[in-house]
């Protein structure tokens, strides 16, 4: 199993990055993280302070998705808004879910579902500013640390914020063995 931690280079929720990240890493799961560009991603704590800095793995723009089991989406409100905008990100999410493969989002991360048009039949969480997104998206919007859905052809692992990071990281881990 590989994991694909997808970002964009600036706004990342740090911890939701780190933590998953490194979980991952402890677990021995070979883990990418493709950024926007292959320079640093500066990431934020609570979405304005700076945060710890990452070195990306690679170009989000030329990841192959079928070269990986599971996708997981941090939060950041700056990151998700952005993420959301590109279309390598929005075509992953979508291989992903077309094939069947677990995708992981927490916090603003269920943005980038809604506009791949993926979360349709879902029940999923996220920050509470997104329910009424997710809803006009099709999903069922619950306020749970965790929820998982197997509903719709893939398995969708959902987190609200950074205070349910150790339930999420340790879903994404059982995800990824």
């Amino acid at each position: 199993m590989s994991a694909l931690i997808i970002t964009t280079n600036y706004g990342i929720e740090q911890d939701e990055l780190k933590q998953p990240l490194e979980a991952l890493k402890a677990a021995g799961v070979p883990v990418t993280h493709a950024a926007v560009e292959v320079s640093p991603v500066q990431t934020l704590v609570g979405d304005k302070d700076p945060g710890e800095t990452f070195e990306p793995d690679a170009l989000l723009s030329d990841v192959d998705a079928s070269e990986h089991d599971l996708l997981v989406i941090p939060g950041g409100t700056i990151n998700a808004d952005t993420l959301r905008t590109d279309d390598a990100a929005v075509a992953l999410v979508k291989a992903f879910a077309s094939s069947g493969r677990t995708i992981a989002a927490i916090c603003h991360g269920p943005w980038l579902l809604a506009e791949a048009d993926v979360a349709r039949g879902k029940t999923a969480t996220s920050y509470p500013s997104l329910e009424t997104d997710l809803r006009n998206a099709g999903a069922t919007w619950v306020d749970e640390e965790l929820r998982t859905c197997e509903m719709e052809g893939y398995t969708l692992l959902t987190s609200r914020t950074p205070d349910d990071l150790d339930a999420f990281s340790a879903a994404v881990v059982d995800a990824a063995r």
